[in-house]
């Protein structure tokens, strides 16, 4: 058995696992990195990256029904599903090598393509190897969870672990799952010619604004794809080619294929964590420092049991650094994280719902709007359908709600706004490009100072004031 000794061993090569031993090695420190499975975890190979890439496909597919309003004669798409498919592939392909082992051990990480479990508070077991480190990084990611719903077992299903293999076209794809993934996949499968329905237990996209998801479902009901809300699937049946999912109220619905998409469940039951004295139910238990009970032992990312987004666990990975390699007291914060759900259009989020900050603030809150139909770049666009809602505290946005086309991207100013504490000023200043998009924002910021200079008699007294003192 050998014996290696390392500053910080990191579990998982993940997003998280990855920026901490890229950040931590380049500074000087001695890193190994545990990885049983594949280098560049969840996001690269099975979601964030080939989810998009399939979306892309069924946006050139779906572009090509939709051109009358712009002169264009709308076209039947010729879908070649299984070169789809390979688009996808070829996008993990492309990046992969950013992850790969061949890199990180170009940077000098010790790299160990094994699963890791504790052995001690200070020890863990890899495969032929027992690494004792300073510090550790639970940095494991998560599965798809997939519940115990009868008959689940008797009939073949996918997770997103393995849709992405599938290289014949669902002719009906039933998805069990109204969140981000189970819509995303299935706009992404009904513009590639698939029939589509959706379950949903409770409300489909219910962590979202209200109001902002409900643009999301009629777009998405308009492309002909059924959703299915307050019905919980409570017993599946058939086999393949013919698979049916029962809801509560005794509703049948039949399809090809079945995609489960109902959440995630952490990674952590193999690594014996009571035998490193870490706290943990369904995630590793942890401090605003993401430290666990152990002090020795961080947690990121899905790990850490809080929002389960790739730009979290590499936020997360920075905090961490800051603390195992200069001792500061960094902490994770969760205000200014934003998230995108990106079907077509968009939805993003930053900070809190207009529900939520209404809770939080009640009187001192103040809601600005503006919609994509005022904006001219919308409209040459032909993409109207949306509208932007800022959350306004004593003249501090607190969240910001946006649905509508390339709302993640619109999002983006407004995390800017929310993580440095800047007023509604710092975007009502800003100039921007004309006709972009990116104007929504800024018109946004000024629907808050409006009311204040134009429906104020007092600015009004002023003006006419100096306009008899200007020579």
């Amino acid at each position: 058995m050998a014996r290696i000794e390392t500053d910080i061993c990191v579990i998982g090569a993940g997003s998280g696992g990855l920026s901490v031993a890229a950040g931590a090695v380049q500074m000087g420190a001695r890193v190994v990195l545990l990885e049983g499975h594949k280098m560049g975890g969840d996001c690269l190979n099975y979601g964030c990256v080939p989810s998009k890439a399939l979306i892309a496909a069924g946006k050139h597919a779906h572009a090509m029904t939709t051109g009358a309003p712009f002169g264009v004669a709308p076209a039947t798409p010729n879908v070649d599903f299984a070169a789809a498919k390979d688009h996808v592939q070829r996008a993990i392909d492309t990046i992969a090598p950013v992850d790969s082992q061949e890199r990180f051990e170009g940077l000098g990480v010790t790299v160990i393509r094994e699963f890791g479990r504790f052995i001690s508070e200070t020890e863990l077991q890899a495969g032929d190897s027992v690494i004792a480190a300073r510090r550790f990084v639970i940095a494991t990611g998560s599965q798809p969870l997939v519940p115990p719903i009868p008959g689940i077992e008797t009939v073949p299903y996918f997770t997103n672990e393995d849709i992405f293999d599938l290289r014949d076209r669902p002719e009906h794809l039933l998805i069990i799952g109204g969140g981000p993934i189970g819509l995303e996949m299935a706009q992404a499968h009904r513009r590639l010619g698939s029939k589509v329905t959706v379950i949903e237990g409770e409300v489909a996209l219910g962590k979202d604004d209200p109001e902002l998801a409900a643009i999301v479902l009629e777009c998405l009901r308009g492309e002909g794809i059924e959703i299915i809300e307050g019905r919980q699937a409570t017993r599946i049946g058939g086999k393949a080619g013919a698979i049916t999912v029962e809801t509560a109220d005794g509703t049948e619905f039949t399809g090809s294929h079945l995609l489960m998409a109902v959440g995630r469940k952490v990674n952590i039951d193999r690594l014996d964590l009571d035998k490193a004295n870490v706290e943990h139910d369904r995630a590793v238990k942890v401090d605003d420092r993401l430290r666990s009970s152990n002090k020795r032992i961080y947690a990121v990312g899905d790990a850490a049991g809080g929002m389960q987004f790739t730009h979290v666990a590499g936020y997360h990975a920075g905090v961490v650094i800051r603390a195992m390699l200069f001792g500061l007291p960094s902490k994770a914060k969760t205000a200014h994280i934003p998230w995108v759900t990106y079907t077509d259009p968009e939805l993003a989020q930053v900070g809190l719902t207009e529900a939520q900050a209404r809770e939080a603030h009640g009187d001192k809150l103040e809601v600005v709007r503006f919609d994509y139909a005022e904006n001219d770049r919308a409209i040459a666009e032909g993409a109207t359908t949306g509208l932007i809602k800022v959350m306004v505290v004593k003249g501090k946005p607190v969240g910001a709600s946006i649905v509508g086309a390339q709302a993640g991207e619109l999002i983006g100013i407004w995390a800017l706004a929310l993580a440095n504490g800047l007023k509604m000023s710092a975007i009502a200043n800003m100039v921007a490009p004309y006709p972009t998009l990116g104007e929504i924002n800024k018109r946004a910021a000024g629907q808050y100072f409006s009311p204040r200079l134009f429906d104020n008699p007092w600015v009004k007294r002023v003006v006419r004031l100096v306009q008899h003192w200007i020579p």
